[in-house]
């Protein structure tokens, strides 16, 4: 691919990736307004967080596969058109009831962008340019939280909370016309795999069951859980940790977005550069130290207040950001012909965890600040112990000889 190729598909790959993370956090400054107009508590409303993921995490296992059968492009036009779709009915709901089926509805096609968008970066490129293009897709995608609740804030000064959900359903369109005008097809028929359930179970329980595999996901999945946590925990600590305003959600996620943003153009440009054994240890000896940081503010502050609450945060996301890219590739290069199937399942595990944080820890965690930053430290170390066994048992970092593709009528 010549360099405009590649930076007008970064670009729209970056875009398909922000539809998720606009789902999530334009609404948290409509929470407030919400709750009064539906008649909903604090616990009723991070509920709308969390059927959202819940939904994203149960389809994530079906986009990839399908994009392995019946092509990348078809599945992101079908479940951008789904999305917007939900996006309207989301805007005219009236009632909670109604409001989380919409939301549920979102979340099984929000998926396609994220998850088959990763499947395409590695049909077209190999290697260090991958991880190049992984990079630049997630310098795009990591403007989305950042601008998302500022977004939500604008909208709410110019109307009530439907209006955030007709903008979703606008961006929605917009991404329909972009995919349709400049994405081409980049899984031929000719490499596509049938979809059969009983093949498809019996590939995933394989994909499960790889040992490597599971040590690179939960180690990704966890330490992403860490900064996860508090983007699910938004509302309370903003509003109600460090005092601020329905508009104000931009002191907690400008830093931290623009930490993950500088954190993936570092790791495109040490690509080829850096061995992945530095740049591994290199990012999760940021997320310790922010942690550590977080934690000793958190403890010895009489209240916590910004600038201080939040630069931990961006430390943190910087050091996500050059980890990530390198577990994600070891995992696609594992299945050169699965690789839908295993960003699916990549996915849903990571997702399956938002889910819990959103719904379990966060409304746990949310109302002390020490309480947040014990609940991201102890993701990050999690995760790092992960990464720590992955190189013991195996010697060596990713990206490592692919693993054959089982075939089918391949018994396991």
């Amino acid at each position: 691919m010549n360099k405009q190729s590649t930076r007008r598909l970064a670009l729209l790959l970056g875009g398909l990736a922000m539809f998720g993370p606009f789902s999530i956090d334009t609404i948290f400054p409509a929470f407030p307004q919400m709750a009064a107009q539906l008649g909903a508590d604090k616990v009723a409303m991070q509920q709308t967080i969390s059927v959202y993921l819940a939904a994203y995490a149960l389809m994530s296992v079906v986009h990839g596969p399908l994009s392995d059968a019946i092509g990348r492009r078809r599945v992101i036009l079908g479940g951008l058109v789904v999305f917007t779709l939900a996006s309207v009915g989301c805007a005219l709901s009236r009632d909670l009831a109604t409001l989380l089926c919409f939301r549920a509805l979102q979340g099984l096609s929000a998926g396609v962008g994220l998850i088959v968008g990763r499947a395409v970066i590695r049909d077209v490129l190999q290697g260090d340019d991958a991880q190049r293009l992984m990079s630049q897709v997630s310098m795009i995608f990591g403007i989305a939280p950042a601008i998302a609740p500022v977004i939500g804030g604008w909208m709410l000064g110019a109307g009530r909370w439907p209006l955030i959900f007709w903008f979703l359903a606008a961006f929605g369109a917009l991404l329909i016309a972009s995919v349709g005008r400049w994405l081409p097809e980049t899984h031929p028929p000719q490499a596509r795999l049938p979809l059969r359930p009983r093949h498809l179970a019996r590939d995933y329980l394989a994909i499960a069951a790889n040992p490597r595999f599971l040590r690179l996901a939960a180690a990704g999945a966890l330490t992403f859980g860490g900064l996860f946590l508090y983007i699910a925990s938004a509302p309370a600590f903003v509003m109600e940790l460090l005092r601020l305003g329905e508009r104000d959600f931009a002191w907690l996620f400008i830093p931290t977005i623009g930490g993950m943003t500088l954190g993936a153009f570092v790791s495109g440009r040490v690509a080829g550069r850096w061995p992945a054994a530095r740049q591994v240890g290199a990012g999760f000896a940021c997320c310790g130290l922010a942690a550590a940081a977080n934690l000793a503010y958190n403890a010895l502050a009489a209240g916590i207040a910004v600038p201080w609450a939040v630069l931990p945060m961006s430390l943190f996301s910087f050091g996500v950001a050059l980890v990530f890219p390198v577990l994600t590739l070891a995992i696609l290069d594992m299945y050169p012909r699965q690789r839908g199937s295993a960003s699916s399942l990549q996915a849903f595990l990571q997702l399956v965890l938002n889910a819990l944080i959103a719904g379990l820890l966060s409304p746990l965690l949310s109302h002390h600040g020490l309480h947040l930053a014990l609940g991201m430290a102890a993701f990050g170390l999690a995760g790092w112990l992960f990464w720590r066994w992955e190189s013991h048992v195996t010697r060596r970092l990713p990206p490592t000889p692919a693993t054959p593709m089982i075939e089918p009528g391949e018994q396991l």
